[in-house]
């Protein structure tokens, strides 16, 4: 009966993980993904069947194998790290003891507390274990678990695209001078094109070149963070620590840069760190980084100022009716734009011109939290300085023990 139990277990926990997948990839990001990169594989494929074919060709065959191998290898990598995703902080996580909770900062969202080098996600609606971004393309976030797949997708892609770009230029090429071969009496190298494979084709070599550009930066920012050993999110952290203001002697040391080899080691080979505990620098401990967060934020709330909503905003992200300048100057980040109604209080900790990012103070018994972007012309300001009653926060009130 166990032995029917466990495997019963068993079935249910592949079913759960294919709905899991089932569910990221029915969203227009990797849709799209899958999209591109079949429209460019297919049209590859014929074009170059034209001129080095790999029943005529042995160097057509090799041509072949290479280039499938590149698609099978981006296509498995893509879907490694769509379907095992970044790994997520159990939902009401608590550390080990309860004098480690000082250390961490609360997720009111999860109802628990964050892991060292956990973030929250909007999009995912969870804490993602060592979180470096949130990826459309997989529908999911980039982090612990699906680092090393999600960064080799990038380098598959590049090389696949680099491939299919020459492929595709040479058939273009070759089109382009058919009456040349056909004069020359190389009937082996004509390409016949009409209106829609020519169209297809350079469609296809445009977006080939797109995604050789877009995709080598993406590519070369994940290797620094890689050898670096920290995400995206560490790397703005750690900028804004050693800008902070400090006692004399207090030097902040980046806890998980353990050196190049094993920071690869640790992403590619093996995964030291089950996501809540990792290696570290000498001198330092689990939490050098999450205290520095927590004092990061402190700092933040003492610049915040108080400000009341005089007129309503709809979270629109171009709203018209607060006139073009607002428009024309809209913040470009996926942040999200909060409503705000007349008679709200926000906590404001981000100015641009016509913008404000900020926190809706929680009314009528409401605890979600609400923050996001609003224009500046809707609020008025009460008071400067910190003020923070009223409202809700990441951090845990045991931060003030680190001033």
């Amino acid at each position: 009966d166990g032995g029917q139990t466990m495997e019963v277990q068993r079935q249910e926990g592949i079913l759960d993980t294919m709905v899991v997948v089932c569910n990221r990839l029915y969203h227009w990001g990797p849709l799209t993904a899958l999209f591109i990169v079949f429209f460019i594989f297919l049209t590859s494929l014929h074009v170059t069947s034209m001129w080095w074919s790999p029943y005529k060709y042995t160097g057509g065959a090799i041509n072949y194998v290479v280039f499938l191998t590149w698609v099978f290898l981006l296509v498995l990598n893509f879907m490694k790290a769509l379907g095992v995703g970044p790994g997520f902080v159990p939902r009401h996580w608590r550390p080990a003891t309860a004098e480690e909770e000082q250390f961490l900062q609360y997720c009111a969202l999860c109802d628990g507390f964050k892991a060292p080098r956990s973030h929250h996600c909007r999009k995912c609606g969870r804490c993602v274990f060592k979180m470096d971004h949130h990826c459309p393309w997989i529908n999911t976030c980039c982090g612990h678990r699906n680092q090393a797949s999600f960064t080799l997708f990038l380098f598959f892609c590049v090389c696949g695209s680099i491939h299919a770009a020459v492929l595709l230029t040479m058939g273009l090429y070759k089109a382009y001078h058919k009456k040349y071969y056909i004069q020359k009496k190389q009937m082996d190298d004509l390409v016949h094109l009409r209106f829609f494979p020519l169209l297809a084709t350079v469609l296809s070599l445009g977006l080939s070149i797109g995604v050789i550009v877009a995709l080598t930066g993406l590519l070369y920012i994940q290797i620094k963070i890689i050898i670096r050993n920290e995400t995206t999110i560490e790397n703005w952290i750690v900028t804004k620590a050693h800008m902070r203001e400090r006692e004399l002697g207090d030097e902040f040391v980046y806890p998980y840069d353990i050196g190049v080899a094993e920071n690869i080691k640790q992403v590619f080979l093996k995964k030291l760190g089950d996501g809540i505990n990792w290696p570290i620098v000498a001198g330092t401990n689990q939490y050098t980084l999450t205290v520095e967060q927590i004092m990061q934020k402190a700092d933040k709330r003492l610049r915040t100022r108080l400000y009341s909503v005089i007129n309503p905003y709809n979270g629109s992200c171009f709203p018209l009716t607060q006139g073009c300048c607002v428009c024309l100057s809209a913040p470009l980040s996926d942040e999200p734009r909060v409503k705000i109604s007349p008679g709200d209080q926000v906590l404001v900790s981000r100015w641009k011109t016509h913008w404000l990012y900020g926190e809706v103070e929680a009314r009528y018994g409401k605890k979600k939290k609400r923050k996001g972007w609003f224009p500046r012309k809707c609020v008025v300001e009460v008071s400067t300085g910190a003020f923070s009653k009223g409202f809700t926060d990441d951090t845990n009130d045991s931060s003030k023990k680190y001033r």
